[in-house]
């Protein structure tokens, strides 16, 4: 079998729709392939997502349990890569990618929305109204931009082994509305464009009589240490208004809650957020005349992750111990996050590509996601998925291709925690169900 040809054709299964709807914030999957491409290349991508993520409260309301309508905003983003072989055995890359992100707003009337007339607290005569500008919905965008600056060295034909660092941006707005927050009915947070640093490495190993590729590829965590504008409507409102604690028949440990939330109001806002460490593993063969298979593992370390803003922790651990009430078991006295997941995700892509004739190929693959854990944030509300996808890819010179792919995601299913239930599996205020999402990917690539 001569099968070195088919080593532009196997471009096609890594289209940017390779990540695009992964557990937790994960987008992009990181690829490297393009610096592992022969010689020199260059390559620019984008992806777009359309997904549909619909549900139902299960919370204990007065009022029957109303539908969740579409929560997942629509969203894109671009990919580039440049690789330069500067010698037979040294070479140097960039990669531009958008690794981790979020894109979701509710609609409708549910209790992730907030109407004029809805109360804030039980047990104070108090509407969004009167808290001033908090009517609204949840919401939140969160945008990163990476780049990866790679040496390698090929101490000889079959092996690649390589390094680099990578400069990373993150910033974010959340903002959480209605009944389902409780006291952070009215939270907003904008988080500034802040950078971190990290480092990656790898190996890999080829054959390129067979087409035979393998790699494996390990990135850091990143720390960011950003500033943050935060603000919380009801204890703004208490906080010019003092009176209205006291003026009400509340019971002491609720005043005494509302005493201290209203001190630790005064945190300034900021927010240190570190970019979970990953894994990818990458292979494929030669298996038939013009024809490989790949496969694709990815592992993320979302275990370990979580958001919590300087103001919004300090609130969560002086009211924490208040939601222990009526079942002390509910009661978090350490306070909470606004965002976390209790488990690692690990995601794999599996498929076959073909080259049809010089100029034509194409691919078909299936790839599975675990999702980062169930109950979920109410801000992602999905776990995991699987996937179909298809690509072709035409190469109107040897040098140049243009590819495109397509796939279509089965969204797992979840149950929706807030920040204040998050790690207590049998609280959560929504299900989301049978969800889907189609992504579209255009690749354009050039050897030389």
């Amino acid at each position: 079998m001569k099968l070195k040809s088919l080593s532009i054709a196997i471009i096609v299964a890594t289209l940017p729709t390779t990540g695009v709807f992964a557990a937790a914030l994960d987008r992009s999957g990181q690829s490297i392939s393009a610096f592992l491409q022969p010689g020199n290349y260059f390559e620019a991508g984008i992806s777009v997502l359309d997904p549909t993520v619909e549900g139902k409260e299960v919370g204990e309301a007065p009022q029957p349990h109303r539908n969740i309508g579409d929560m997942g905003d629509d969203y894109y983003f671009p990919s580039a890569a440049l690789k330069l072989q500067l010698t037979d055995k040294f070479s140097f890359g960039l990669i531009y990618d958008q690794p981790f992100g979020a894109d979701a707003a509710y609609s409708g009337t549910n209790e992730f929305v907030a109407a004029p007339t809805d109360p804030v607290l039980s047990g104070l005569p108090l509407t969004t109204t009167h808290l001033g500008g908090v009517t609204g919905n949840t919401k939140v965008e969160v945008d990163t931009q990476n780049i990866s600056m790679i040496f390698g060295f090929q101490p000889t034909e079959q092996f690649n082994i390589y390094a680099g660092g990578v400069y990373q941006t993150v910033k974010g707005n959340v903002s959480l509305r209605g009944s389902a927050y409780s006291l952070y009915n009215g939270y907003d947070a904008k988080i500034k464009e802040t950078s971190g640093t990290g480092w990656l490495a790898g190996a890999a190993f080829q054959i390129p009589d067979i087409a035979l590729k393998a790699s494996v590829t390990y990135r850091s965590e990143i720390d960011h240490d950003a500033d943050a504008t935060e603000t919380l409507g009801l204890a703004d409102y208490l906080t010019e208004n003092p009176a209205v604690i006291g003026a009400f028949p509340l019971p002491a440990p609720i005043k005494a809650t509302l005493a201290n939330a209203l001190v630790a109001n005064q945190t300034p806002g900021g927010v240190k957020i570190t970019t979970p460490q990953s894994v990818n593993l990458d292979f494929q063969t030669g298996i038939m005349a013009n024809t490989v298979a790949f496969a694709n593992l990815r592992w993320v370390n979302w275990k370990d992750f979580s958001i919590r803003p300087d103001k919004f922790g300090a609130v969560s651990k002086a009211v924490g111990p208040l939601l222990g009430a009526t079942n002390p078991s509910n009661a978090r006295p350490n306070g909470f996050n606004l965002v976390e997941y209790s488990e690692d995700q690990i995601s794999a892509t599996v498929g076959v590509g073909r080259k049809l004739n010089d100029q034509w190929a194409g691919n078909v693959s299936v790839g599975w996601d675990s999702g980062a854990g169930n109950p979920v944030s109410t801000l992602g509300p999905t776990e995991g998925y699987w996937n179909l996808g298809l690509g072709v890819q035409y190469s109107p010179t040897p040098q140049t291709f243009i590819a495109g792919g397509v796939k279509y995601f089965w969204l797992g299913d979840a149950k929706a925690q807030t920040g204040a239930q998050a790690g207590q599996d049998s609280r959560y205020v929504a299900e989301f169900t049978d969800n889907n999402a189609i992504a579209y990917g255009l690749k354009i690539g050039y050897k030389f």
